[in-house]
């Protein structure tokens, strides 16, 4: 009977001649996870921002709503305290929403900038595991050669 080869051994002696530098791995997770606390703490800045517009403009409005709560004397100044109210809060919605506005513009060129880092370095990373790789592929190459 013919003899077969052992696969195994063969592809765990071809992997062995080119060894692997997990460093560049570790590094990439490195910069991963860090790039994923920087957006995480962008968003919980935004969501705080967000919830102190939110709470100011709810203390206003329960402000505002006691005057048209209040009994009057004549009837017409209940429809006095009613358009007064409903002025202040569209002034209110339009000055809140702004405020929102500028909220989502921060966050928006904080991730391009975020982003743009991130392209950079994953750049830097790429070339210099690729260089690293190249100069190791090399001596493995000259070394199966030279036996």
């Amino acid at each position: 009977m013919a003899k077969t080869n052992d696969y195994t051994k063969m592809f765990q002696d071809m992997m062995g001649a080119f060894p692997m530098d997990m460093s560049a791995m570790e590094d990439a997770f490195k910069s991963q996870a860090a790039m994923g606390e920087k957006f995480s703490k962008m968003a919980i800045d935004a969501a705080n921002q967000s919830v102190e517009i939110s709470t100011k403009w709810t203390k206003d409005t329960l402000g505002k709503i006691g005057e048209v709560t209040t009994v009057k004397t004549e009837a017409a100044d209940y429809g006095k305290a009613m358009t007064d109210f409903a002025s202040a809060q569209a002034e209110m919605a339009a000055e809140n929403m702004s405020a929102f506005a500028e909220v989502a513009k921060k966050v928006q060129m904080d991730t391009v900038e975020l982003m743009l880092a991130a392209g950079k370095d994953m750049g830097a990373e790429a070339s210099a595991a690729m260089k690293n790789a190249t100069d190791e592929a090399t001596k493995a190459a000259k070394k199966a050669t030279a036996k």
